[in-house]
């Protein structure tokens, strides 16, 4: 397979659609945590907001600056996320690592959109850019739970 198959396949039509509807495309007002990662290798930056009610996210604001690969991730995580809790954005955190890194099965529902990435396997150059929202989530509602509890 030549390498430009490649990337066509890897830059699929629907890949480009999620890439360009990013749901929570804005940052929240007054959120219980917000979470700014950078990805290195690229450059490619997500910053989270978030807010948590009895442990399940309530509001999420990104705001995403990344390659179609990372937005399309984001628009798949920002699609699910409300209504998760910390423990499910952390597995799927996990699950989507395990999914690049290890051939890994697909993000449990209702991350399960995730799945969309699996030609993204191939290009580990890109996988720090995928992960961006989910780490950055993660994080932002560990922060949420720590600041409800303190």
């Amino acid at each position: 397979m030549s390498g430009e198959t490649d990337l066509i396949k890897l830059y699929s039509a629907r890949i480009l659609a999620l890439a360009a509807d990013i749901p929570h495309a804005e940052r929240l007002d007054a959120p219980d945590a917000s979470v700014k990662k950078r990805s290195p290798l690229c450059g490619s930056t997500v910053t989270v907001d978030l807010s948590m009610d009895q442990g399940k996210i309530t509001k999420f604001g990104q705001d995403v600056k990344a390659c179609a690969l990372g937005q399309a991730s984001a628009s798949v995580v920002g699609a699910a996320i409300v209504g998760t809790t910390r423990e499910q954005i952390e597995t799927a955190r996990d699950q989507l690592r395990a999914m690049l890194k290890t051939d890994g099965p697909v993000p449990d529902a209702p991350f399960d959109g995730l799945e969309v990435l699996l030609p993204a396997r191939e290009y580990k150059n890109r996988h720090a850019s995928i992960l961006l929202a989910l780490d950055a989530a993660a994080e932002a509602a560990a922060q949420a739970e720590q600041a409800y509890c303190a």
